[in-house]
């Protein structure tokens, strides 16, 4: 699963698309109907249809078709897209530095102690 292209759109995501991309992460592949059954509510089948459709338009799902039934899935992982919202959100800050600054400030020391034991780690390429 690749992340986004630098290049592509901010992925926003509507109170729909969101919980249909909880189904898919939660479950895995899964057919319009499963997606349904899954939802707190039941919106038509021709809704869940548009939705995905969107999704796909915005490279965030796939459709792996197999005579009449189709699956969908994600394309990227619940943490992946996470990610990519994160970069999206200081691209558009105009003060990237300030921004993470910021953020960092806010975290909660169980993930600042992460984020400390991650960046003590060799980068990749002091391995060699």
């Amino acid at each position: 699963m690749r992340p986004l292209h630098p290049d592509d759109q901010p992925v926003r995501l509507g109170t729909l698309e969101q919980q249909v991309m909880n189904v898919l992460w939660d479950r895995g592949s899964s057919t319009i109907r499963e997606i349904i059954d899954e939802l707190p509510t039941e919106p038509a089948y021709t809704t869940i249809a548009t939705v995905l459709r969107n999704l796909e338009r915005k490279h965030l799902v796939g459709a792996h078709r197999r005579r009449r039934s189709v699956r969908y899935h994600a394309r990227h992982s619940r943490d992946v897209h996470a990610a990519n919202l994160m970069s999206q959100a200081l691209d558009a800050s105009g003060d990237r530095a300030a921004s993470i600054l910021h953020f960092v400030e806010g975290i909660s020391d169980d993930d600042a102690a992460l984020l400390r034991e991650y960046l003590r780690r060799p980068a990749p390429d002091e391995h060699r």
